[in-house]
């Protein structure tokens, strides 16, 4: 992959407790690790029904360069979209460049 392909800008959050500035206690959610450059490219939307109430689910699939610290435990923030790393694939060739990060965006914010 050409690194001018690598045109949009995401935002990779992790998982952290936070402190709720009112109470002091501690609530699980969400710290900013770091602005990167990815592609974007949706790949396919369904709708199902779930609970009675219809949802929809968008597959998309981000590739950004290899970096070691990105697990399925972290999410991707995109033009105000939370999308949930399914896995985290190499890149075909090397292995070592690039990593596809296979993502769904609608069903769980996380």
């Amino acid at each position: 992959m050409q690194a001018g392909k690598l045109r949009h800008r995401i935002m990779l959050q992790k998982p952290a407790n936070l402190r709720d500035p009112e109470t002091g206690s501690v609530i699980p959610g969400w710290e900013d690790v770091k602005k990167l450059w990815a592609d974007v490219v949706p790949l396919s939307a369904r709708e199902f029904i779930a609970a009675q109430a219809v949802q929809s689910e968008v597959t998309t699939r981000i590739t950004l360069r290899k970096r070691s610290d990105v697990t399925n435990q972290h999410r991707i923030i995109f033009r105000g979209q939370v999308y949930n790393i399914q896995g985290v694939l190499p890149d075909p060739v090397s292995g070592l460049e690039y990593m596809t990060l296979p993502c769904s965006e609608g069903v769980n914010d996380g």
